[in-house]
């Protein structure tokens, strides 16, 4: 649901880190389902990496997926404006605002979808 939403808008999800299944098999420890997404969007990250070559420092953007314990899905979006204004180049602060613009459309049609998880 979240990668289709966040497909909608441009954005692809490059890595995939299921926290609850690390954590069962290296720890031997049971959590609730808590997945990290690394999502891009390939032209704005094209613009930032021709802005700014170290830029992949901060990137790709984190979207988590994490279950509360009433069973809810809470779909939480890194801020791009907070992480990308660590440099001080404009082209990379239109850059953030456009993801930004973007990510607020996903969580959007996430809460708008009859399967509205909540979302931060």
């Amino acid at each position: 649901m979240v990668a289709e939403a966040l497909k909608a808008e441009g954005f692809g999800v490059l890595t995939e880190i299921d926290v609850q299944a690390t954590m069962k098999t290296k720890l031997g420890v049971d959590m609730r389902s808590y997945r990290i997404l690394g999502a891009c969007n390939p032209s704005l990250a094209h613009r930032a990496l021709n802005a700014e070559a170290n830029i992949g420092l901060l990137l790709p953007c984190n979207v988590l997926e994490r279950e509360e314990a009433d069973g809810r899905l809470v779909v939480a979006f890194m801020d791009p404006i907070a992480v990308l204004n660590l440099t001080n180049d404009p082209e990379i602060g239109r850059v953030g605002l456009e993801v930004r613009e973007k990510l607020h459309r996903v969580r959007a049609s996430l809460v708008a979808s009859h399967k509205a998880p909540e979302t931060s």
